[in-house]
Order: structure tokens, then sequence, then C-alpha cells
């Protein structure tokens, strides 16, 4: 009898919170994909892999002034992704008890994203978690609600969530950089990732996913590290081509899905779009420094990472990027604040508001 009590209980207090989210947020859950754009704190846990941001001068304007394993000063796209859909920002999946009941958890959104995480299994292999082992994880948690719910109610609820994805930046960074005399083009180097990306987007999208958000990759040529080698210090142009290209490819893949699956629906967020605006523009999105990284060291402080031992801006919210790679969190607010209402070129079929709504 007291098993089943418990089971009943269990049953009703998913209920509430399945209740409470609606009425709290936009969406009962936000469960995000991808690298270091979006891992909150996931490579903390991996004890091999050297790709982590869990010291200074790393969350120097977080909340706190801590170092969470974001990469950033501050909150990135998945804090404000949850921010302006109004739920807390889902944790990261290994930060989760293992031998604890995570339902409650689970109904609420998990982060799986990775630092260094790309489409290919080989791209840092060993440093981060895979993409594909990001959908393992994944699967793992829908097994649970499944469990706890029942198929109908469960698929009710991950068909209300949002699921969001950010990935490809590390794969076209490698492209980038590379001088291989063997080097596909930039089209061909494209086309060489949609396959897998494709069988990844339907692999979310049969474990119950109806709502995606995908953050395409910015101007990657135009990120501190690229603009570095050169010797004019402009953005990388290969760098900048494949992005383009890519990320045409990606909103032609989900176009073509939503063909397929009637009841998918998606906001595909030109991330090249937006953040050329800010570079080619920046005094009117409040930049004034658009080629430097804030915190390293060395030309444009991008020959060394954001380490304790470098040295980093005052001016935060001034800069396009905290470090060689990645956006400060006043860049990162500004591209989801487009994200969430804006319209075509930078975000379509619709944003992330109405897709939520």
């Amino acid at each position: 009898m007291a098993s089943i009590c418990s089971y009943n209980s269990a049953i009703i207090i998913t209920i509430i919170l399945l209740l409470l989210k609606d009425a709290l947020g936009m969406v009962p859950a936000v469960y995000v994909f991808g690298d270091s754009l979006a891992d909150v704190g996931n490579n903390n846990h991996l004890q091999l892999s050297l790709l982590k941001a869990n010291y200074p001068h790393n969350g120097v304007d977080y909340p706190g002034r801590k170092a969470t394993g974001r990469f950033s000063n501050g909150k990135n796209f998945a804090d404000f992704l949850a921010q302006n859909l109004g739920v807390e920002t889902s944790p990261p999946y290994l930060s989760l008890p293992s031998k604890s009941n995570n339902t409650s958890v689970y109904l609420t959104g998990v982060n799986f994203a990775s630092g260094g995480a790309g489409i290919l299994n080989t791209t840092n292999s060993g440093a981060c978690i895979r993409f594909d082992q990001q959908i393992d994880y994944y699967s793992a948690v829908y097994g649970v609600i499944v469990q706890q719910l029942g198929t109908t109610q469960a698929q009710d609820h991950l068909s209300k969530s949002v699921f969001a994805i950010a990935i490809g930046s590390n794969e076209l960074l490698n492209y980038a950089k590379s001088n291989s005399a063997s080097k596909a083009s930039p089209q061909q180097f494209v086309d060489s990732l949609i396959p897998t990306l494709q069988g990844q987007l339907k692999r979310i999208y049969n474990l119950g996913a109806r709502k995606f958000v995908l953050i395409g990759t910015g101007p990657i040529g135009c990120c501190p590290a690229l603009r570095e080698q050169n010797k004019t210090k402009e953005c990388n142009a290969e760098g900048n081509s494949a992005s383009v290209l890519y990320n045409k490819a990606v909103s032609s893949l989900l176009n073509e899905m939503r063909t397929q699956y009637s009841d998918m629906s998606y906001s595909f967020v030109d991330t090249s779009i937006v953040l050329n605006q800010y570079i080619q523009q920046p005094s009117a999105y409040g930049f004034t420094e658009v080629k430097s990284a804030c915190c390293g060291l060395g030309d444009l402080n991008a020959k060394v990472a954001c380490l304790p031992v470098s040295t980093y801006c005052s001016n935060r919210s001034s800069h396009i990027f905290w470090d060689f790679y990645h956006p400060t969190e006043a860049t990162a607010r500004m591209v989801v604040a487009i994200a969430f209402d804006g319209s075509a070129p930078s975000v379509y079929p619709v944003n992330i508001r109405q897709l939520a709504s």
C-alpha cells in the first residue's frame, strides 16, 4: 500500500509541477544542446578535459562574480533564452545526482551542451560531450519522463517545451584554421556536415521534440583568434563564407523537416547576420571594440586564452568578444533579444516568442 501511495504522490507532484510551469513561464521546459555558446557547467564535470571555463576571469560579471563553467564574463545564450521565456536556466545534466530521483528537474528542463562539442564525433573527441552523446543523455531523460507521466502526457509536455541547439561553430573554426593542401571548398565542407546533423535533429524529434530553436553560427572569421592570424587584422573571409553557407544549409534542412513533419515548428537565428550588423555599425549598438577580445593576452588579446594570468577589460559591455572565440554577456543578451522578438532575415520563419506561444 505504501508503494502505491508513493507512486500516486509522485504523479500528483509532477502534474502540479507541469501546471505551475505553464502558469509561470511561456513554456514548461527548455532542453538545451550544443557547444560552449550554451554550456552552463557540464564541462566542469569532465575530469580529463582541458576545455573548461571554471576559473577566473570567466564569470566576473556573473551573480556572485564566480566562474561557473560558462565561457563568458557573465551569462550566455542559454541563460538569456530561459530568462526571456520566463523560466529558470536549465541545469547542466552532469551536475544532477545520478542516484537520486531527478524527475522534477527533468520536467523543467536540462542543459546537455558542452564546450568543444560539434556535429561530428571526431570534433574535440575525448574533451567534451559529443552531440550524439548529448542526445543519448536526453534519451535517458525522455525515458524517465515517459515512465513517470505515461506516453500521452509526456508527449504533451515535450511538445510544448523548447529544444534549443547551438552547434557547428567548432567544425567551422577548425576548417577556417586549417592550411591543408587537400582542403575542401567551403561548400563541400558544409555539405559534408548536414547529413549527420539531419540524423541528429530527427532523432531529437523522435524523442518528443516539436519546437526547435536553432542558433546559427556567427561570422566565424571575425572572432579575434582568426583576425589575429591575418596581417591586416581583418576577418577571415573563408571562415565567414563557411558560416554563411552553413546557416543557409541548416535553414534549408529545417524547412525540409517541417515539410516532412507537420507538427514540427522552428525558429532559426542567423547569428552571422546579427553579429555582422554589430561589427559593421558598432556605435549604433553600443559597442566600441569589435576586433579585440576583452580577456586574453597578446595581439588583439587573442594569442592566449582567458586564463587567470590574462588581463581583462574594464568596459566589458563595449566589447563584442569576451575571449578569442566567445561573445560577451552584452552580445549574448542582444542576440537573444533579436531572436526572441526580431524578424527575418535575422530570425525566421517565426521568432522565439511566436514559437513559444
